[in-house]
């Protein structure tokens, strides 16, 4: 029996990613989308495999609203993909009325808005599934890289971060409003930047480390990606190894993505198409390389969501703790950033 599923949100995100994965989630039913705006809401749908059932704020229409969606019987569960502000009240909605919930990353705008949903969550004690999207903890080349991390063994020695890209005015995303003029901290490097937090937490976790200390520098490169668009961090581990974090949308010359941690057993680089593994034997260092081809880990983590639901049991890489966590550290560099390279315990 499948389950009946809606969509949240009809923008560039849950078009090029969520519908297509939920139309390839033989576990899910699509049965509904809902927008702030009746076009939004109809264009989506009209790209579904199914006719489905549209829902709207504008114009105000009897029985189309987002209540009247949750009200709903034969949904399930909700994907939730709307403003990063306004996704705590509607997450709560959802739950309240009974629905499994995967909503999109950051879970939240700040830790202290995190750390109450959480809490709120807790103390429902209900049966209903919350998961936070964070596709890279699905994406196949950080999957592969966490397992070949954990099979070298050794030590930390040192680990880093480095994402150079460039958003212009043609970007799809660029031209969202709430994103032009964002009402939470470090607007795309909040936006943007908690997934590479989130692959780092997890290639070190592999390592059976952390980081405890991060000390930032921010600023802004385009003036139309306030308020930061480039963030530079030293960071410390639990046991006292060094790493950096570089992250910047405003690099015009420079572009790439390489995320990597050393070990006293080897290396591991992961780009969004390659793995590199370095070892060494007495005589030479040995390299392989393992490719990948094109995704974004969301098919593998919608599936993982249905999957949850029909085990009654929630998927430990979609649990809000995490999601905080990796919130956390991200809040923990833009507050350093704001001070001036203060030192951050996270």
């Amino acid at each position: 029996m499948s389950i009946g599923i809606a969509i949240i949100g009809a923008g560039i995100f849950a078009r090029r990613e969520h519908l297509p994965a939920v139309q390839a989630t033989p576990l899910f039913s699509l049965e509904a989308i809902y927008s702030r705006s009746k076009a939004s809401a109809d264009k989506l749908a009209k790209s579904a495999a199914k006719p489905v059932k549209t829902y709207y704020d504008s114009p105000t229409t009897s029985s189309h609203a987002l209540d009247d969606l949750l009200a709903c019987q034969d949904i399930d569960a909700v994907i939730i993909a709307l403003p990063i502000c306004v996704q705590p009240t509607v997450i709560q909605k959802a739950i309240k009325a009974g629905k499994h919930v995967l909503s999109e990353k950051p879970i939240a705008k700040d830790i202290e808005t995190a750390a109450h949903l959480i809490r709120w969550y807790k103390d429902q004690r209900r049966e209903e599934i919350w998961s936070v999207g964070e596709n890279f903890r699905f994406f196949e080349p950080i999957v592969f890289a966490v397992e070949q991390i954990k099979k070298l063994g050794g030590e930390v020695v040192s680990f880093s971060v480095d994402l150079h890209a460039f958003v212009d005015e043609t970007d799809e995303y660029y031209q969202t409003a709430w994103r032009q003029k964002p009402d939470y901290q470090g607007g795309v490097l909040l936006d943007g930047g908690i997934h590479y937090v989130a692959a780092l937490r997890c290639l070190l976790d592999a390592a059976g480390q952390s980081v405890s200390t991060v000390r930032a520098s921010i600023c802004l490169v385009k003036e139309d990606l306030p308020p930061f668009d480039t963030l530079n961090a030293n960071m410390t581990t639990a046991n006292k190894r060094n790493g950096t974090f570089n992250l910047s949308y405003g690099s015009l010359f420079r572009r790439g993505c390489q995320i990597r941690v050393v070990t006293t057993r080897g290396a591991v680089a992961v780009s969004p198409s390659e793995v590199t593994i370095s070892t060494h034997d007495k005589r030479a260092t040995l390299e392989k390389k393992f490719r990948f081809p094109p995704g974004s880990g969301v098919r593998k983590e919608v599936a993982a969501f249905a999957e949850s639901i029909c085990a009654k049991e929630p998927n430990p890489r979609g649990s809000p703790d995490e999601a905080y966590l990796d919130l956390k550290l991200l809040q923990g560099m833009l507050e350093s950033g704001e001070e001036d390279g203060a030192a951050k315990r996270i």
